[in-house]
Order: structure tokens, then sequence, then C-alpha cells
């Protein structure tokens, strides 16, 4: 069931867009005409004839001059800076872990040559290095044909086989003569001792050929990560003495390479020639592919930049640079009429007083139709956004806006950027916070002598801060974001840098420390929006979400004190606030302002806590004891004055103080005005004024504290009912709101009729959650079960 609402006449309501299109001239002209004078920075002594201009007129050297260029001079000086070679020194740590690494490998090859067994396993003198390697490696076949040929007392001794010196290698003959060595040794070793040793020779081989091929068995099927992954059986064929030789020369020759450094980026093919440079003819020749194998495995570079050594480098690189002259005699022409003005010629020109200095009208009033059109823009964003700022806010906006050129004009490693468009974020919301950080990046380097890269970043970091800032709640989701904004503004310098860089080869060390620099101011100036914010909040009296969000506490003094002092006030203001915050939601008003208005709305009831039935208890009502309709309505109309007392102590916004008389308007005490006029019908002396019944105003001003007016109208009444059904609900609501609708408290407002009809519709469907059916629990399930009988 709806009710129908009454038309009425619209002349009375004074939007508040009316009253900001009307403060816009004055605010156009101040902001047009400060940030100007304040940006135009360069039209003020702006030379008419500079370069890339062109000359009106043959200009001719008065005198003879040399003339440093230094814009030039500092130019091929930065270049000089950025391009210089690094210094690089020796990273003890990497090598601490090379050599750990080579330990690693070399312990590894240790204990497969031990399991193997020693080598050569029997006297040279018994047989041969080159026997010996033979006999361990051959197959079965072999070893047992060398065993019977040896052992049958009819083989010739003296065969044609040639004799192989004993100390011989694999490689200095065929495999099938080690075949025939090895017999041939075996038959002399025979011959020449007893038939015990030769047995006990036999042992010997055997055990050896056993160790030997299970030590390559498992070298064969090592897994990638296992430690033996690494060697193959080349290892084992060096002799105990070729190993050993082996370490020692590995370790000298990475010694050498370590001590002389390897530089990162090194091809490998630099560092496998080096290799065997190094290792040269230390190393026995059988082992020089292993020793390869090994270094080229553990060696990697060990240079690193050295940034101090890097740092001097590139100063006295900056410092070598000649500063660029330029030379002109007396009478020599500068520039020819006609021609483009050169850098060089304009150092002439501005040394000789020719290049014609003063104040660039006409850039100055170009650069305030720019200035003009970007304050247009903003306020045209404001109108679509943010509509209603105040004169302090239109204010504040310019003064931060200030603080911009100014730091640039004190040279401050970066702009205050950052703070601004947190400040403005915060403040008024992302679009207007993007909108002045947007605008200020274009119209800065128009105005003002600034680095394109410096700008770039901070205007990407403070974009970044414009943006999240206004969808932020707390102090310390802004400190987190102030953290991002630096990150964001150092990394976005660090890559235009290495985008733009003349140089080739940047100097890393000054490239990462400038734009660390970067990132450090970019976190100061978000650490110091964050510091100001409370201050700028309260002193142009700003209610941010932030700080509304903090207002809300309920462990904020106020409220802690209105939970203690009047409890009743304080459950029906959080019932009210569940209403407000409801109808704010559906209608798009701002819903932190509406709670912490609520909250707020009724703390002057503290004054006089028991004069309002929902703190009494249940005890005695006080205005049956005062027994005067007059004076209760006194003390009903106080709890609003005195809230606005409490108000200004507490240091609340503005916008908060509004809900405190508006909430009542200049509604009717009802019940009061009906006892005093029963009691004039009485008394025919008594005089009722209505005046003297109602409450002082002003009516609500805004959508909020209407609709906290009609909340706490309809909080008591949806209290009341108990088994009411939603369409009873909702018809008591209308009639309520119909009152205040025909009794104009809200003809400015702003809501229209359709708005009454969703609130309406909103408090009912919140008074139906809070006032749910629940399952009846049978009195059995109440009463306490008895304990079960212990058997």
């Amino acid at each position: 069931m709806t009710l129908k609402y009454p038309l009425r006449s619209k002349t009375r309501r004074k939007s508040r867009h009316d009253q900001a299109r009307s403060n816009s001239t004055a605010v156009l002209i101040l902001a047009v005409l400060s940030l100007t004078s304040a940006i135009g920075y360069r039209f003020y002594n702006d030379p008419q004839l500079a370069a890339e201009t062109i000359a009106p007129q043959t200009l001719r050297a008065p005198e003879s001059a040399r003339v440093v260029d230094v814009r030039s001079t500092e130019n091929n000086r930065k270049a000089a800076r950025t391009g210089s070679v690094p210094v690089l020194m020796i990273d003890e740590s990497v090598n601490q872990e090379i050599y750990q690494s080579l330990q690693r490998l070399i312990e590894q090859g240790n204990e497969l040559r031990q399991r193997a067994g020693a080598f050569p396993f029997v006297e040279t003198s018994t047989l041969s290095t080159t026997t010996q390697q033979h006999l361990r490696q051959a197959a079965e076949w072999e070893w047992r044909e060398a065993i019977a040929a040896a052992s049958d007392p009819n083989t010739n001794a003296n065969s044609s086989v040639p004799t192989a010196p004993q100390a011989g290698r694999s490689g200095d003959i065929p495999a099938n003569s080690s075949q025939q060595l090895a017999i041939i040794e075996l038959q002399n070793y025979r011959r020449i001792t007893t038939p015990e040793d030769f047995t006990a020779l036999k042992e010997v081989v055997a055990r050896a050929r056993q160790r030997y091929a299970a030590v390559v068995s498992e070298l064969a099927h090592a897994t990638p990560n296992e430690p033996g992954s690494f060697y193959n059986a080349s290892l084992l064929d060096l002799t105990d003495a070729e190993w050993n030789a082996t370490k020692a020369s590995i370790r000298q020759a990475l010694e050498r390479m370590l001590s002389q450094g390897i530089s990162p980026g090194i091809p490998n093919t630099l560092l496998k020639t080096a290799i065997a440079i190094q290792i040269g003819a230390d190393v026995p020749s059988v082992a020089t592919p292993l020793s390869s194998e090994i270094l080229i495995s553990v060696v990697k570079p060990n240079l690193v930049q050295d940034p101090e050594q890097t740092k001097l480098r590139a100063e006295q690189a900056a410092q070598a640079v000649a500063p660029e002259i330029v030379e002109v005699r007396r009478g020599e022409v500068i520039v020819q009429a006609g021609e483009t003005i050169s850098q060089k010629d304009f150092v002439l020109l501005d040394h000789f007083g020719m290049s014609r200095r003063g104040v660039n009208w006409f850039g100055l009033i170009g650069f305030a139709g720019i200035t003009t059109g970007a304050v247009g823009v903003f306020l045209l964003v404001e109108y679509r956004f943010h509509p209603g700022l105040r004169r302090r806010d239109h204010l504040l906006v310019v003064l931060l806006t200030l603080t911009v050129p100014l730091t640039v004009i004190l040279a401050v490693p970066a702009m205050s950027l950052p703070a601004v468009g947190l400040l403005v974020g915060s403040f008024y919301g992302s679009a207007l916070g993007v909108t002045i950080v947007g605008l200020l990046s274009i119209v800065i380097p128009i105005g003002m002598e600034i680095s394109w890269i410096s700008l770039f970043a901070s205007t990407i970091g403070s974009l970044v801060g414009a943006f999240m800032a206004g969808q932020l709640r707390s102090r310390e989701e802004l400190a987190l974001l102030g953290g991002a904004v630096g990150i964001t503004q150092g990394v976005a310098f660090l890559l235009l840098t290495l985008i733009l860089s003349p140089a080739s080869t940047p100097v890393w060390y000054v490239t990462l420390s400038t734009a660390a620099l970067q990132s450090l101011m970019g976190v100061a100036w978000s650490v110091v929006a964050l510091g100001i914010s409370p201050y700028l909040e309260n002193l142009f009296d700003l209610v941010t979400p932030i700080r509304l969000a903090e207002l809300s506490n309920p462990n904020r003094p106020m409220l802690k004190r209105l939970a203690s002092e009047a409890p009743g006030t304080f459950q029906h203001t959080l019932f009210v606030a569940t209403l407000a915050e409801a109808a704010a939601r559906a209608l798009g008003c701002n819903v932190e302002l509406v709670r912490a208005g609520t909250l707020y709305h009724d703390i002057g009831k503290m004054h006089d806590a028991l004069g309002f039935i929902e703190n009494q208890m249940g005890g005695p009502n006080k205005h049956d004891l005062i027994d005067n309709p007059w004076k209760s309505a006194e003390i009903i109309k106080k709890h609003v004055t005195e809230g606005l007392v409490m108000a200004r102590k507490c240091r609340l916004p503005t916008a908060i103080r509004a809900f405190i008389p508006e909430h009542q308007g200049t509604m009717l005490i009802t019940y009061f005005y009906y006892q005093a006029q029963q009691r004039a019908q009485d008394d025919p002396s008594i005089t009722v004024k209505e005046s003297d019944f109602r409450y002082d105003g002003p009516i609500p001003q805004s959508r909020e504290t209407g609709i906290v007016m009609l909340a706490d109208s309809c909080e008591a009444a949806l209290r009341s009912l108990k088994d009411a059904t939603p369409d009873d609900a909702l018809a008591m609501v209308n009639r309520i709101l119909r009152a205040r609708w025909q009794d104009n408290q809200l003809i400015d407002s702003g809501l229209t009729r359709v708005d009454m009809s969703k609130i309406a519709e909103i408090f009912v469907q919140v008074w139906q959650q809070f006032n749910h059916q629940r399952i009846p629990y049978p009195k059995a399930a109440l009463s306490p079960q008895p304990a079960p009988a212990q058997p």
C-alpha cells in the first residue's frame, strides 16, 4: 500500500548547484590569476630571440668575447656521467661459492677413485701401467685369454710380439698390441716367480677389475642429480700421481682466473679459451679434457660494480668534459637576418644583451588562456562528479596546486605532485584528484623549465595515488598507498631513463641511485600528505571518507559517553542508523556521512537523559512530575541546542553538526502541544502558541539529513510493531512520511515523491530483518535434562 504525496511549489528550493555556479566566476578569476602568476615563471624574463627562432635582422658582435655555453656543457657532462664505463671489483662471496663448488667436485672424484681402488694397483716393476690399465678394463674373454696364455708352459715367451716399455701408456700402442703386451708381461712374471706369487697376482688383478667395473657401471647409470653424474670413466684412467697433479693444477689455474676477474656476460667460447690457456702445460696431457670440464662447470663471473669508484669515475668523466666555449670577434656576424638562431648564437646574443629579454605578454596571456581552460575542465569535472564544493574547498585546491610550482622554484629534487594527488583524491574523490594531477602535468612544463623524465615519473605515481585515494577508508590504507606511489614513481623514472638514455651503456649505479631517490621522494611526499591531512580536514572543515570512518568508531569519547549516560538513546541511534544507511545506499547518497551524522544526531539528550522516555527504563516519567507542557517542550527542544554545543566542543565537522538540528527541522512536539491545548480549553486565559512547541530548525538542507529525519520519525513506530504484517508496517510508515511531507519539512532536502516511496519500502525491509520469526522451542527442550543413571 502506497500513499500519494501532494504536489508543492519549488520556488523556495535553492539548489546548492546554483550557489556553486554563482561563486564560480570569482573562483575562476582567483584561480587563473594565482596559477598563471605562479606557474608562468618563464614568461617573466623570456627572450624574444631564443634558440630555434628566426632572427629579424642581421646581428653583429659589439665586441670580442669568449662565452661558456652552460646548457650544452651540462648536457655533455650529463652524457659523460651516464655513459661512463663502470668500475668493477671482485666479489669475494662469489669466489667463495666457486671454491666450494670445485671442492665438492674434487671430493666426488676422490670418492669415486677410492671405490675403484688405487691405480696402479701393483708395482710398475711387476706390470707396466699400460698393462694394468688394459687388464682392469679389458673384456672378460680378453682377461681369460691372457691368463690362459700366461699359464701355458708351452707358450713361447720370445714371440714376435714387440716388447713395450715399462712406463708406456695405452695410447702409445694399438688395442691388440696391449693384449699381447699383457700376455708377455704375465708370462715373464710367471717364469721369475713362484706359482703362489703368480696366483696372488691374478687375485689382485681380478679384484681391481671387479671394483673398476662396479664404478664404471655406476657412472653409466647415474642420473643428472646424483653426485657421480659429472664424471665418466676417464677419471679412473688417471694414475694416483696424475690425479693429484691434476687437482693441484686446477686449483692454481682457478686462482689465477679469479684473481684476474671474470666479467659478466663473457661468451662461453672465450671462457673455454681462457681456461685452456690457464691449464696449459701444468696439467698432465691425459687430464686436460677433464680439467677443462671441471673448470667450465664451476667458473662464473666474479666481477661486480664498485659503486663508489663508478660514481667517482663518472664524476671524473663529467669534469673532464671541457666547457663548450663560443667565441666571436668584434664586428663578426652572429646570425644573419632570416636565419634560425642556434644554441650557440643564442648564448652570444644573451651575453651581449641582444636576446631582448622581458615580460612575454603575448606568451603570458596565452598561458593565462591555457590556465583558464584547465580551470574550466576542473569545474566541469567537479560539476559532474562532486558538485557543490564550497569556497573554502576551492581555496584548498588552489593552495595545494600552488605547492607544485613552488617546489620547482625551490629546486626540490621532486615535485609535490604525489602529495597533491593523494590529498585531493582523498578529500574530493578520485575523479577530481586524477583531473588535478593530469592538468598540472600538462600546464607546468609549458610555464616552467623542468625535467621531462622527472615530471613523467612523478605524474605516473601521482595518478596512481589520486585514483586509489578516493577509494580508501583508513589512514593505514593511505600509508600503504604512499609506498605504492613511491615505487611506481621510481620504476617509471628508471624505465624512462633507460629508454631515453643518450648512452648505449648507462651507469647502473647512477641510474639506479637516481631512480631510488625519485622513489624515496614519492614516499616522502606521501608521508607529508598523510601527516597534514588531519590538520587540513579540521582547518577546512572537510568530511572525507577516512574522517567519517574515524568519527563512526564507537570507541570515540562522545559515543562512549552516549552509550553509558543515555543507553536507550544509544540503542535508538543504532536502529535509526540502520534504517538511514539502507535508504541512503538505495538512493545513492553519501552512506558514510549518513552513518556518522546519525550516530551524533541525538548526543544533546545527554544533558537530561531521563527527560526522554527511552532512557527511563520503566521508571517514573519525569514529565509527569513537571506537569507543565511548556517546560517539557523546552526540555525536549534543548537536546538540539545542547547537542550543537557538544558538537562544537568535540570539533565535529559542520556537515555532521547539521544532522543535529535538521533531523528535527521545525517539527511540532505534538504530545505536549496537545496537552497545552487541553489546558487552554479548561482555562481561557491561557494562550497556546504553536511556535513554542516547534523546533527551531532549520529544516533538512540535504537528502542525507532528510533521510535521517524520516528514519528518526519511523524508528519508534516500527519498534512498537510486533505481530503486524508488512503491509500494515508500510501503511504506517507512509503515513508518517506523508505527514512530514505535508508539514513542508522536506521542501529543501531535494527528496522527491519517488524517493519517499523507495524510503518507505526500505524501512519496512529493514524492520522485517529485525522482526524475523524465531522457532518456538518446547518447554521440555529449555528445562535442564537429568543426568543418565550410572550402571
